[in-house]
């Protein structure tokens, strides 16, 4: 089979290898048939990682996917071969205090697919994963919509644990996928006002696309000006999901007292600055999200039922071979990309 590797910096090489085998019997052999580029995958690409992680070549990469099941082992009830997937990327060890407490996307000993020294990256032909992180995909949904429970898993994760209740007045800092994510799952999850910003104009109009009730582009006008126009007395929650670091301080300016703001983007340095005394002052909270928990199921659920509709974030696809094609599509933000999907199967 293939498998892809970061080699170095800005280079994915195509090796062949011999096909993985199940060895443990709670586990199944899947038949990767589709891939998502995702950002923090970009950053392992382009600049070798983000935050304190680090890629240490040769590096498998990617954990946005979805495919068939090819075996399952003598321990796996509830699938069988044949059966299309959704992969939950995060593999808990269910064993710790984190997941005895039911916060297994805080696992202490989490293994997650292609982070630097955790689980293989998902970018391989075939791939051993827990069963139990396969989740079955409802026939009303494509392996390609499939691919994306993961990033929307995220963005439903995150309105949940910011309590938003209807008639919130939301403003998501940054439109791309996570950004988008948020977007659909607010608007799926309750009645509620949504205003986006970006630095891309087709990324803007995505949004509008997907149910923006304002976008505005931070690089042209003034984003703390124009949405504070709209809503002078400020905003419920603000979602940051560029992992600029200045937009922390945009928040604090656009929050009401009292207000929540939920970190989603991840910033790319391993510290950053912002100015304390806002969040002091109008007593704002700051609420981490840490990827997922228990929503990549529930995702599904609601692209089958058609609650959410992420076609339109599917803006690219290549096949394995041009993998590389694809990184530096997003890597450069060229072509209006949203998402990148590669085609294994």
């Amino acid at each position: 089979m293939q498998v892809a590797y970061f080699t170095r910096l800005r280079h994915i090489e195509l090796r062949d290898e011999p096909p993985p085998v199940i060895d443990q019997p709670d586990y199944a052999l899947v038949r990767i048939d589709r891939l998502g580029v995702c950002g923090s995958d970009v950053h392992y690409y382009a600049e070798g990682g983000i935050g304190a992680q680090r890629v240490e070549f040769p590096a498998t990469l990617g954990h946005e996917c979805a495919g068939t099941v090819m075996e399952v082992g003598p321990g796996v009830a509830g699938l069988k071969p044949g059966d299309r997937v959704a992969i939950d990327p995060a593999f808990a060890c269910g064993a710790c205090d984190q997941c005895r407490a039911g916060r297994q996307n805080t696992c202490r000993n989490l293994r997650f697919m292609g982070s630097p020294g955790q689980a293989p990256g998902a970018a391989a032909e075939l791939a051993v994963v827990p069963a139990a992180n396969c989740l079955p995909v409802p026939e009303a949904v494509s392996l390609d919509l499939a691919a994306l429970a993961e990033p929307l898993s995220v963005g439903l994760y995150a309105v949940k644990l910011s309590d938003m209740r209807p008639g919130a007045r939301v403003a998501v800092l940054g439109s791309g996928p996570i950004g988008l994510s948020v977007l659909l799952c607010a608007k799926a999850a309750a009645p509620c006002t949504v205003y986006m910003t970006d630095l891309l104009e087709p990324r803007l109009e995505l949004a509008r696309r997907c149910g923006a009730d304002f976008a505005v582009n931070a690089a042209e006008t003034g984003a703390v000006p124009a949405l504070l126009r709209r809503e002078p007395l400020g905003l419920d929650r603000v979602f940051e999901c560029s992992g600029d670091p200045a937009c922390i301080d945009q928040a604090a300016a656009l929050l009401a007292p009292g207000g929540t703001l939920m970190q989603v983007g991840i910033p790319p340095a391993p510290r950053i600055e912002f100015d304390p005394h806002p969040f002091r002052f109008h007593e704002l909270s700051v609420r981490n999200v840490r990827r997922q928990k228990d929503c990549v199921a529930p995702v599904l659920r609601m692209l089958a039922e058609g609650r959410v509709d992420a076609a339109p974030l599917l803006t690219h696809h290549f096949p394995l071979d041009r993998i590389g094609d694809a990184f530096e599509l997003v890597a450069g933000y060229r072509d209006g990309v949203v998402k990148a999907t590669v085609e294994l199967g």
